[in-house]
């Protein structure tokens, strides 16, 4: 074969072809999207819970005014707005009663109704500030269904696509 031949093959090699660059563009909207590692360490001791804080954590970030050193950034009369000490990703928010209390069934109306809006406002407030291309919301309630603090219910707010 001549080198003029196998450099024509080579090249030819080289181009895309229509159906693999259509595989490239469908994967592009594909979720979970490829995304570079976030490294976090410190979320290890955490994860395998060697960090064991005394008493509630979102107790201790309700019975003060909002803060940063209680990563508490908004409180309603019953529901509060905690940034996630381990996010998953920006904007990782917890919306939770005040009320230490981690069946969803106990809350009262009153407590239910201001958690629910929270949760929508919390979802406004993310919208507009990171324009998002989805949201995931949600509930992991009771031990067995993965909630890491059971005996106090929070709702995990998380953007993605940003």
């Amino acid at each position: 074969m001549s080198s003029k031949k196998v450099r024509k093959r080579k090249t030819a090699a080289k181009k895309k072809s229509p159906s693999s660059e259509m595989s490239l563009s469908l994967g592009r909207n594909v979720w979970p999207a490829e995304r570079d590692v976030l490294f976090r360490p410190d979320r290890l001791k955490y994860v395998r819970k060697l960090l064991k804080p005394e008493g509630c954590v979102f107790c201790r970030a309700g019975a003060e005014a909002p803060s940063f050193d209680t990563l508490c950034v908004h409180q309603t009369e019953h529901s509060m707005i905690v940034l996630n000490k381990f996010p998953y990703n920006s904007g990782h928010l917890l919306i939770l009663p005040r009320r230490h209390v981690g069946d969803l069934l106990s809350l009262s109306r009153e407590e239910y109704s201001d958690l629910s809006e929270l949760t929508r406002e919390a979802m406004r407030a993310l919208q507009d500030l990171y324009q998002p291309g989805g949201m995931n919301v949600g509930l992991n309630h009771g031990a067995t269904a993965g909630a890491g603090i059971p005996a106090h219910l929070h709702y995990h707010l998380i953007p993605r696509g940003i």
